[in-house]
């Protein structure tokens, strides 16, 4: 049993040391315990210093991609190599390393797939309230758009078993905490939940420049999850809405209509209904093309995941990826792992346990 803790980075020369100084490097149900470093097109020292410390795996993106594609890609790797569990975690030190046991025991008991860290939000005095209510929401439109409950759906600190990791695919260039416990529960993922601790803020978050910039993003992101994933409720919701404004405008201009005749009546009413009925009607024909688009999005989802499959099949070597330093600074982080199952010196695993089994055969 093999686990990898990945750990996204934009330069993060600074906080990098104390974020690795804190993980563990055994933990109990896995045999192999390995740190992997995504850096997201940094222009310090984030990689020399990632090796200097110690770290096995490296992924390095060519420029700045942003936070869910750096994801995507250890996620990708962490498989590639060979994990049988990967944690996420955030470089800044925000979670407590010493927690990834905790995160990964429901996996190793069997009764989850994927582990979401709860910061039990309402007890951190540097959030402030807008950011504690769209951590409400944001966790309010998971629970109606995937019937997964988890209190902290923002949160990184995550652990995935392989089965997990092969179904995920986050889409969102901005974030990928919503859209992917969304898609756990679509798929045939259990998803738990656990609580654990977080560290003093080392420094201001890159992802959001102030708190409206973290409100208006997380908003948005929000509305556009749930849009995509729940588009008969969105669109339908908000036709109903302009119907019945626009039942409103009609019964305005016929009653005057009416008692006069036919003589007299309120015409600008006359109008505005009939654009808000217009309206209606183009909300409930989006609406039906989005749960079209939806159904689409599912069998490109269940391909992507056979596709992967077969990459780990064919022992695909991971995007971008670079060996870090061994633990006895060696030089080389995928040839202890690698050397173990007949590859090459500095060349990657072909996938997990079960992988390899087929492999070999």
């Amino acid at each position: 049993m093999k686990l990898i803790i990945q750990i996204p980075c934009f330069n993060e020369e600074r906080q990098l040391p104390l974020t690795l100084s804190r993980l563990p490097r055994s933990v109990a149900g896995f045999d192999l315990v390995e740190w992997l470093v995504i850096d997201d097109g940094s222009t310090d020292r984030t990689v020399e210093v990632a090796r200097d410390y110690g770290v096995d795996h490296v992924v390095r993106l060519t420029n700045h991609k942003g936070l869910a594609a750096a994801f995507q890609a250890g996620i990708d790797a962490g498989l590639k190599l060979g994990a049988d569990v990967i944690v996420n975690t955030d470089a800044d030190n925000q979670y407590e390393g010493a927690d990834v046991p905790r995160l990964v025991e429901p996996i190793v008991r069997g009764v989850a797939d994927m582990v979401v860290g709860d910061r039990e939000i309402g007890q951190l005095k540097h959030f402030s309230w807008p950011k504690r209510l769209l951590q409400r929401v944001g966790s309010w439109v998971v629970r109606e758009a995937s019937s997964v409950r988890v209190p902290d759906a923002t949160s990184g600190f995550r652990a995935y078993n392989r089965e997990a990791a092969l179904q995920l695919q986050a889409v969102s260039r901005f974030t990928y905490t919503l859209e992917t416990i969304i898609q756990a529960g679509k798929l045939l993922v259990a998803v738990e939940h656990v609580a654990v601790r977080t560290n003093p803020q080392t420094r201001e978050s890159r992802l959001f420049p102030s708190t409206s910039a973290y409100v208006r993003r997380n908003a948005l992101s929000i509305f556009r999850v749930y849009s995509q994933y729940q588009p008969l409720k969105v669109f339908w919701g908000a036709a109903v809405v302009c119907g019945l404004a626009a039942l409103g405008f009609f019964i305005r201009f016929l009653i005057p209509f009416i008692e006069h005749g036919g003589r007299a009546g309120h015409i600008q009413s006359l109008i505005a209904g009939a654009v808000l009925f217009n309206t209606a009607m183009l909300l409930g024909a989006l609406g039906v093309i989005g749960d079209l688009l939806d159904a689409q999005r599912t069998i490109s989802q269940r391909t992507f995941e056979r596709i992967r499959r077969i990459e780990l099949q064919l022992g695909v070597a991971p995007s971008h990826y670079e060996p870090g330093m061994t633990r006895d600074g060696g030089g080389n982080g995928a040839g202890r792992s690698a050397r173990g199952n007949g590859a090459p010196r500095g060349q990657p695993p072909p996938g997990g346990s079960a992988d390899r089994e087929a492999l070999e055969v």
